[in-house]
């Protein structure tokens, strides 16, 4: 039977529809956002599986070409791997619904959003988190929702819900905010340098408007949704409890232990033991029931040190910075390098500049754009002390470079002012905690150490949350024992004159506008000291280029002119790259690129071109090289492509009964243009530059 609901949400119309389409599933519901429409369906497994310890939560977001009226590129015609689009927004509805699930719940729950139809001013992300939290809500797993999601612009001081393309175009804010009834769950957000009042602003308008979305959700589910499936959480054990609660004393100890490998060995240690003395012979429990029992014992000791005042893991307070060291320049033969160490966590940061040539090419449902920034984050296994596969970049590695990109876009100089494609690689070197804000501070200084003009150096933090029922503690700079085991990652990029980029994901209810705002100040303390570290080895970018990075040297040309620099199948242009060496980029508007690492191949390249472009002038001296000889005179290129003709009488003063008495193909001549007709054709004379003479 179908059951649709039907809001207005910000400038759009929204409908959420279910009981026509994928009736199979658990839950499915098609929503409709201004004309963008995508299905999403929500199936989960009725077994619980023995011996796992996980939740297996799988969000795959995915665009299908038909839904823009396109044809997939390609050899096989049908969509691929997904792109990084797909993958970011999978990401975007996993972090909001993952915590709303029941801790113990450990079945397979799949949730698959596609786009069926797409409007090119209306992003399918957030249909498509309002279409997952309606099908989980329908489907009967115990899902502690609905959420809503909302997009927030800001301009001219005033907050936009659900801002079109083009008007994001104009916003001074992107902000996508996630959240149940009563509390925010997710935030992710770039900015150009906004105050925190102003980001906090957002969070909370955002969660305010999104409750239209929520309440109509909760009342589609009460009337179509499936009955709540038969589950309960595993009871605890009380005497494995009681057995794992003995290596208390001892754990503590280890947990004072600052070093994080060495930590790490002695807590695998005291796991070991417990394992081995508690799994015996006729033992019901296993490794695996031990194992989690281990684990809420140190999310305990770690969490109740915290919020009993005791000094952190590696004895800081709750704001201080870990100790910051930085070298730029460190890789000679590139263009820009930075390693920017922070504690255990340590980026090696890459730029290369390229021309236009080298922007990458976004085959996207609302067009095909080039993208004139990359930036690229890898994190192998050695950064954490592990073996493990080397492939494809994964989920996180294209969402922490997503986050580094954020945080910097705001500061990048327009490509009319640096017309330099660029693209930044973080190799992560060593982790433990916040490297994609390691990556931010590395991506900022070693674009300055590329020279590029940036408009002010970008630094990160990430901020962290132990909550209690007697109170609660921000952390800053969080190691990764503290992210794994607190109630908060809280992550915050920008500049000395605001925020750059937002990023939160909440493990738990009850995150006030109280804890936010403490943890935005908090972060603007840290993100301004880690600033004035930086500011010690690089405040600005250098005014000097690598010498191996390009040169780049932009012209205007008349676009009526562009074929004559080509040439007939390129060869003009390809025989000026041959001879200098550049690389030379033409754009439609007569815009023309030209890139060298030798300076001077690029003035060469230049002259020619602009030899090739210019006006022949009347009564103007041309040095020119005869190209062929003729009964009634001589041909003479004095621009290249531009050929002119000396009539006989014009050669010399004295009469001149053979042409090939006086010239040969091949000579170097100074000549006169004497006309130049409605046909083009121009008319040169030598005995004139002689008389002048």
């Amino acid at each position: 039977m179908k059951v649709s609901r039907k809001f207005k949400y910000g400038a759009h119309d929204v409908t959420i529809e279910t009981g026509t389409v994928a009736r199979q599933a658990d839950g499915a519901v098609m929503v409709n956002m201004a004309d963008t429409v995508v299905l999403v369906t929500a199936v989960g497994d009725n077994k619980d599986v023995a011996g796992r310890d996980f939740f297996p939560l799988t969000v795959n977001y995915q665009e299908k070409t038909y839904a823009a009226g396109k044809i997939p590129g390609g050899f096989f015609k049908r969509e691929g791997r997904p792109s990084e689009k797909e993958t970011l927004t999978s990401r975007l509805i996993d972090r909001p619904i993952r915590p709303l699930f029941p801790e113990g719940f450990q079945r397979e729950v799949q949730v698959i959003a596609t786009v069926l139809s797409m409007n090119p001013e209306i992003d399918p992300d957030i249909p498509a988190m309002l279409g997952a939290s309606a099908a989980l809500s329908l489907s009967g797993l115990p899902f502690l929702g609905p959420i809503g999601g909302a997009r927030v612009g800001y301009k001219d001081g005033q907050y936009i819900l659900n801002p079109t393309r083009t008007q994001l175009q104009e916003s001074s804010l992107d902000l996508v905010v996630a959240g149940t009834k009563d509390a925010v769950l997710m935030v992710e957000s770039s900015a150009k340098e906004l105050s925190e009042e102003v980001m906090l602003g957002a969070v909370m308008f955002g969660h305010e408007q999104m409750q239209t979305a929520i309440n109509e959700i909760k009342s589609l589910a009460a009337e179509a949704g499936q009955p709540k499936i038969t589950w309960a959480p595993p009871v605890a054990d009380a005497a494995l409890t009681a057995a794992v609660t003995t290596v208390i004393p001892t754990l503590t100890e280890a947990y004072g232990i600052a070093e994080k490998q060495q930590r790490y060995a002695r807590v695998a240690e005291l796991k070991q033991q417990l394992v081995a003395s508690l799994v015996t012979e006729g033992s019901t429990w296993t490794a695996a029931h031990i194992e989690a029992a281990f684990k809420k014992v140190e999310k305990k000791i770690v969490r109740g040190r915290i919020v009993a005042g005791k000094p952190r893991i590696d004895g800081r307070d709750t704001r201080t910075v870990r100790p910051i060291s930085i070298q730029v320049g460190v890789l000679p033969r590139t263009h820009g390098s930075a390693l920017f160490t922070r504690g255990e966590t340590q980026a090696l940061v890459v730029t290369t500049l390229g021309t236009g040539r080298d922007a990458q090419i976004i085959d996207a449902l609302e067009g095909e754009r080039k993208d004139p920034f990359m930036l690229h984050y890898n994190f192998p296994p050695y950064s954490v002390g592990e073996t493990g596969f080397i492939g494809s970049p994964k989920r996180r590695e294209i969402g922490h470079g997503r986050l580094a990109r954020r945080g910097v876009e705001a500061v990048m100089p327009d490509m009319e002012k640096f017309p330099y494609v660029i693209r930044v690689v973080s190799e992560i070197t060593e982790s433990n905690g916040s490297s994609s804000m390691a990556s931010v501070c590395g991506t900022s200084l070693s674009l300055m150490d590329a020279g590029v003009p940036t408009k002010a150096p970008v630094a990160g933090v990430a901020m962290g949350l132990i909550k209690e029922q007697d109170g609660f503690e921000v952390l800053t700079d969080i190691l990764g024992d503290e992210d794994h085991l607190g109630d908060m990652d809280f992550k915050v990029a920008g500049t000395t004159g605001g925020v750059t980029a937002l990023q939160m994901d909440i493990k738990i209810f009850g995150i006030t506008r109280e804890i936010m705002q403490k943890a935005l100040a908090q972060a603007r303390d840290g993100r301004l000291h880690i600033l004035g570290e930086m500011g010690k080895v690089l405040k600005a970018p250098r005014e000097k280029m690598s010498d191996w990075a390009p040169t780049i040297i932009t012209m205007k040309i008349d676009p009526e002119k562009i074929r004559e620099v080509i040439g007939k199948g390129g060869a003009v242009i390809r025989g000026i790259t041959e001879e200098t060496g550049a690389t030379i980029d033409i754009e439609n508007d007569g815009t023309v690129k030209i890139a060298s690492v030798d300076g001077a191949a690029g003035r060469k390249a230049k002259e020619r071109i602009e030899l090739i472009t210019a006006d022949v002038e009347v009564g103007r001296i041309y040095e020119g090289k005869v190209v062929r000889l003729m009964d009634f005179g001589a041909f003479v290129a004095i621009l290249p492509g531009r050929d002119g003709l000396v009539h006989i009488s014009q050669i010399s003063n004295d009469r001149v009964e053979r042409v090939s008495d006086k010239l040969k193909e091949g000579d170097v001549v100074k000549v006169k243009v004497l006309e130049v007709d409605r046909q083009g054709r121009i008319r040169l004379s030598m005995r004139d530059v002689n008389e002048a003479a």
